[in-house]
């Protein structure tokens, strides 16, 4: 065969073959552990903040059932949504995730708020 159609000319290249490549390769491993080093810390402190969220929700729910209170005001609910939607925007986040991010959360907030006004209610019953 001639060196031209040697089949060792198309083969593929072993990216880390060279040592150049090899060091490109580490360094980018770094790189991609430091930036989810900070998504890990990220998430960390969203799970704190929605925890004490949640705390602060929990005061709404049982001031709300102690004074005959609905579980949901879909008022606030709406202007809370447009106001996430604009603070989106600003942030250049999807305004439809925050949206959603945030329905989900009102859903579970209501969830927690009747669970909350049937207990008092039962306790009152009792």
């Amino acid at each position: 065969m001639t060196p031209a159609t040697d089949p060792a000319d198309h083969a593929p290249v072993d990216p880390t073959a060279s040592s150049a490549a090899r060091d490109a390769t580490e360094t980018a491993l770094e790189r991609l552990g430091e930036i989810r080093g900070t998504i890990d810390n990220i998430d960390a402190a969203l799970i704190h903040l929605l925890a004490e969220r949640f705390k602060a929700t929990q005061r709404v729910g049982r001031l709300k059932a102690e004074n005959d209170l609905p579980p949901s005001d879909p008022e606030r609910e709406k202007a809370q949504i447009q106001r996430l939607r604009h603070l989106a925007e600003a942030a250049h986040l999807d305004p439809e995730f925050a949206e959603k991010f945030l329905t989900f959360i009102i859903s579970e907030v209501i969830r927690h708020h009747e669970a909350i006004s049937e207990d008092h209610q039962r306790a009152a019953d009792a």
